[in-house]
C-alpha cells in the first residue's frame, strides 16, 4: 500500500498530465490522494516543495531504471569474450548495455515531460521549474523532503551522473568476466580488473553514448538512437 507521500506525488503527477502546473491546486491533489490538505503541507511544506519532490522522484525513477538495464540484463560476458566490444555466449556486453540505456533514455524522455525537462533544462510554461528551497521558505517535515529541497540536478550534472553510473556498472561487469586467476584486481587496475587505459576508453564510450542519447532527446530522428550509438561505441579505439 503506498504511503501518503507516494499517493500525493502520484496524484500531483496525474494532475500535471491534465493541466499546467500553475493551475494545479493543492486541495485537489490532497483530495485525489485521499488525504487532508494539512498532510500535504506537512510532507512538502507547500506547492514549491511538492514540485521539488516530483522532480526528484523523476530523477530517482530514471536512475533506478537505468541501473536495472545496466545490471540486470541476462548474463555477464564470459571469460575470454570481447567484453568491451559486444557480447559473448549468453552475456550482454558493454556495447549492448550502452545501446539499451540510450534507447531507453530517449523513449522515457519522450513519454515523461518532467524527465525531458531535467535532461534538457527546457521546462516550459506547463511544468514546474523548481530550484532549491530559499531562505525562510516553508519546508516539509519529512526526511525525504530535505533531499528534494536541495533542488534538482542541472543537465550537465545529470549527464555526468549518467556517465559515471554507466562506467561504474560496466567496469564491474567487465571485471567479473575475468578469470579468477587473471588480471582482475591486479596491479595497475585500481581493483576493477581494467588497466587505466581500458578504463579511460570505457569512460569515453560511456560519455559518447550519453551525449548521443541527449542529442536524440532534443532532436529525435526516425531511425532511432540505437544504431548510431552502437556504431560510435562499438568501433575499436
Amino acid at each position: 500500500m503506498p504511503t501518503a507521500r507516494e499517493s500525493l506525488l502520484s496524484a500531483a503527477l496525474l494532475a500535471l498530465d491534465r493541466r499546467p502546473w500553475s493551475a494545479v491546486r493543492m486541495v485537489d491533489v490532497a483530495a485525489a490522494a485521499g488525504v487532508s490538505r494539512q498532510t500535504l503541507y506537512n510532507e512538502f511544506g507547500g506547492k514549491d516543495g511538492l514540485a521539488r519532490a516530483l522532480v526528484r522522484r523523476e530523477a530517482d525513477a530514471y536512475f533506478h531504471g537505468m541501473d536495472r538495464l545496466l545490471y540486470d540484463r541476462p548474463g555477464y560476458a564470459p571469460p575470454g569474450s570481447a567484453v568491451l566490444n559486444g557480447t559473448g555466449g549468453n552475456g550482454a556486453g558493454v556495447v549492448d548495455r550502452l545501446v539499451a540505456v540510450a534507447e531507453w533514455t530517449v523513449a522515457q524522455a519522450r513519454a515523461r515531460p518532467l524527465l525531458r525537462a531535467l535532461l534538457t533544462g527546457c521546462w516550459g510554461e506547463q511544468l514546474p521549474a523548481p530550484g532549491p528551497v530559499g531562505p525562510g521558505a516553508p519546508q516539509g517535515g519529512a526526511p525525504a523532503q530535505r533531499r528534494a529541497d536541495a533542488g534538482p540536478p542541472d543537465p550537465a550534472d545529470l549527464a555526468a551522473a549518467i556517465r559515471d553510473r554507466s562506467l561504474a556498472a560496466l567496469s564491474s561487469l567487465a571485471s567479473q568476466s575475468e578469470p579468477a586467476s587473471g588480471r582482475g584486481g591486479g596491479r595497475g587496475t585500481g581493483g576493477s580488473g581494467r588497466t587505466p587505459e581500458e578504463v579511460a576508453v570505457l569512460a569515453y564510450r560511456c560519455e559518447v553514448a550519453v551525449r548521443l542519447a541527449l542529442s536524440y532527446v532534443v532532436a529525435p530522428d526516425g531511425a532511432g538512437v540505437g544504431s548510431i550509438v552502437r556504431t560510435a561505441v562499438g568501433r575499436p579505439f
